[in-house]
């Protein structure tokens, strides 16, 4: 006698991996791009980028991000994950557009948030 509910099945996988097999580890966030909103007080909103390749130059996309989205921003030093650019208000999707339309992969950006 088979039981079949007790099928494993991870409902936090990414749709490829039906199983949730991934032979990385749990907290790994090597090979993506990661784009955070963090709250504020009140209304006021953070979007984080951070895990861009070593080959782009973070201070002239930080440039050219705060010209075009017409927000403030910053460059950090984070210990656990580098470089991490802040920008003022939500521009998790304004970031992702921008780094499809210069090259980079959509599979590699996760966009995190509420």
């Amino acid at each position: 006698m088979s039981v079949q509910n007790l099928n494993t099945f991870d409902p936090f996988a990414d749709e490829g991996d039906p199983l949730g097999s991934s032979t990385q580890d749990v907290g790994s966030q090597s090979n993506y791009i990661h784009i955070r909103i963090q709250q504020r007080n009140g209304r006021k909103t953070l979007t984080t980028l951070q895990g861009l390749p070593k080959e782009y130059d973070l201070k002239k996309l930080l440039k050219a991000f705060k010209k075009e989205f017409a927000c403030n921003g910053t460059l950090v030093d984070d210990e656990e994950s580098g470089q991490v650019i802040q920008l003022q208000g939500d521009q998790r999707l304004k970031i992702s557009t921008f780094l499809v339309q210069e090259g980079i992969p959509k599979n590699t950006i996760k966009v995190h948030g509420f």
